[in-house]
């Protein structure tokens, strides 16, 4: 099954890590890129699947998480960057993304994980001049 991607979205080789999400129109500054989307589980469903190599899984609120691998758009490749142009913010139990500032067609959307179910000692690789060296805030 082919994978369906958010509208204005590609994926592609990145640079910070592995796959990442491109823009492929211009996204405003304040605007909306796109909805994360995902199999629907528990959080308890989601610590147990945290044990993976790589983490698709984002929390809605206190009870459910998303996991983008399964059914997911395209958003779940989104990188974390310490310095990322676009930030991840939840209305009514939908996670959206939104550009910090206008992002161009071609630019990779990053955004700052900041907590994640990485352990807090994950390095971070994302070479921003002010890269703290971990995905987690600690």
């Amino acid at each position: 099954m082919k994978l369906q991607l958010a509208p204005g979205l590609t994926i592609r080789s990145s640079q910070i890590h592995g796959k990442g999400c491109f823009a492929t129109m211009a996204f405003r500054r304040r605007h909306k890129i796109a909805e994360y989307a995902g199999e629907r589980i528990s959080n308890a469903e989601a610590r147990r699947r945290a044990h993976r190599k790589t983490l698709r899984i984002c929390e809605v609120n206190n009870r459910w998480s998303l996991d983008g691998s399964r059914g997911g758009n395209g958003t779940h490749y989104i990188n974390h960057s310490c310095m990322p142009n676009a930030f991840m913010q939840i209305l009514y139990d939908h996670i959206l993304f939104i550009a910090l500032r206008d992002i161009e067609p071609g630019e990779e959307i990053t955004i700052d994980y900041e907590t994640t179910l990485h352990p807090d000692d994950k390095k971070c690789i994302c070479g921003a001049p002010t890269c703290r060296g971990t995905i987690n805030i600690v």
